[in-house]
């Protein structure tokens, strides 16, 4: 069921952990055989000191390209966020062969496989939840976590065994953790909260600066 990715263990291509997640993607495999149609792997530095936590795999973009964040406007937003503030080399594509690195940096999702209507459940964000705890235990060179959304936050927050209500999801907020690290949170760069500009590119972009200044360059 499990394949090792890095220093920390990933799931693999036929996972069946979410009985509801399996099926789906294996409707997807003859609907869209072009697609990746998987839990998608972490993508960026293997000893990063930023690692960054989406809440699942985007339909047409990361479950189609097989990489986080990659062919859809969140990953329009969040790339060029990473490449203003010095956290990526190459320039990004929308694809996974696009040749883009990033520096200091690894992306990932709470939960790995695309879920119908871009909605995981409950169950399913529980049973994914290992392999964030792992990989979060994994990276030692780790100074700061940015999570995407409340779901993607309250999970994160569950992955390091601690309770929400000490550590409350709000957009910029900032939580210190134990070890010298941090915990940032951000609306999710979805392009419904950016047609709403209920977050702004500025406002996007803030978070990010905010992280370089704590982890320095």
């Amino acid at each position: 069921m499990m394949e090792q990715t890095q220093n920390f263990v990933e799931p693999d291509r036929d996972c069946d952990l979410c009985p509801r997640l399996r099926a789906f993607l294996l409707e997807k495999r003859k609907e869209l055989p072009s697609y990746h149609n998987a839990p998608v792997p972490s993508f960026g530095d293997p000893d990063p000191s930023l690692l960054i936590v989406g809440l699942a795999p985007g339909m047409h973009g990361a479950n189609q390209t097989g990489r986080p964040f990659t062919g859809d406007w969140a990953g329009d937003l969040l790339y060029a966020a990473l490449a203003e503030h010095g956290f990526s080399d190459g320039i990004y594509g929308g694809t996974a062969d696009d040749g883009l690195s990033l520096k200091g940096v690894q992306i990932t999702n709470a939960v790995r496989c695309v879920p119908p209507q871009n909605k995981p459940i409950g169950a399913e964000c529980t049973a994914c939840r290992p392999f964030l705890t792992q990989q979060i235990e994994a990276l030692g060179r780790l100074k700061a976590i940015l999570c995407l959304g409340k779901i993607s936050h309250d999970n994160t927050v569950r992955a390091m065994g601690l309770r929400l209500k000490d550590y409350p999801f709000g957009h910029h907020k900032i939580h210190e953790l134990q070890g010298g690290r941090r915990l940032y949170s951000s609306y999710h760069c979805s392009r419904y909260n950016t047609n709403t500009k209920r977050l702004t590119e500025e406002m996007f972009y803030d978070v990010f600066a905010d992280i370089r200044r704590f982890i320095g360059s």
